[in-house]
């Protein structure tokens, strides 16, 4: 499993908040669970004192989301450092009976599950996977939909460093406002020059 692969846990905790629709998706155990997708041996140590720490931990992730996207690199650094020092990783060189075309394992580095307990384990990952790639791609590559009110995080991996939305949906939802308020503009701007061009009619006295 290649490192840039764990970028993905911080993209997934982070987006299970939505402040600006004052929406929260990780209120009960299972909803922490099923973060760890197929990792199912570290879902099974999360408890009920995960869902607070969880939280927690989104919070600072999307912090280093706001300073990347707010162009304050030195920020994000900052901040995803103090994650790296507090939840460290533990790497492995694993073949996990993946062989290769001459029956070979297929050996790749692996982040070892954190010992502690589900919150450390998941925040080590997170951190070292957005750490790979904030050093690989550059911090622009850390975004927030700009499509309001969505504000979800990404990771840009476009060739030409243009992604701006969080997913196609977003991307269609705000060419389509972007669409209308053009429209709006013209027409508003058509009337106007309508309403200039009228002439005007003077009454005299006879």
């Amino acid at each position: 499993m290649e490192l840039a692969y764990y970028s993905d846990y911080a993209v997934r905790l982070v987006n299970t908040e939505e402040p600006a629709r004052n929406k929260d998706a990780l209120t009960s155990v299972e909803a922490v669970r099923e973060l760890f997708g197929a990792n199912q041996q570290a879902a099974r140590r999360t408890t009920d004192a995960d869902v607070t720490r969880f939280r927690s931990v989104r919070a600072r992730l999307r912090a280093v989301f706001d300073a990347a996207d707010g162009g304050d690199e030195t920020l994000a650094v900052d901040l995803l450092n103090s994650l790296l020092l507090e939840f460290p990783v533990s790497p492995q060189i694993s073949g996990h009976d993946v062989r290769d075309q001459d029956g070979r394992p297929d050996w790749h580095m692996h982040l070892a599950d954190h010992p502690s307990n589900a919150t450390a384990g998941y925040a080590a990952i997170a951190a070292m996977g957005l750490a790979f790639h904030l050093t690989e791609h550059g911090v622009d590559r850390l975004g927030l939909c700009e499509a309001a009110p969505c504000r979800n995080a990404y990771l840009d991996t476009s060739t030409n460093r243009s992604r701006r939305y969080c997913s196609d949906r977003c991307a269609t939802r705000a060419n389509v406002a972007a669409y209308r308020a053009r429209k709006r503009e013209e027409a508003e701007r058509t009337g106007r020059s309508a309403e200039t061009a009228q002439p005007s009619t003077a009454v005299t006295d006879r």
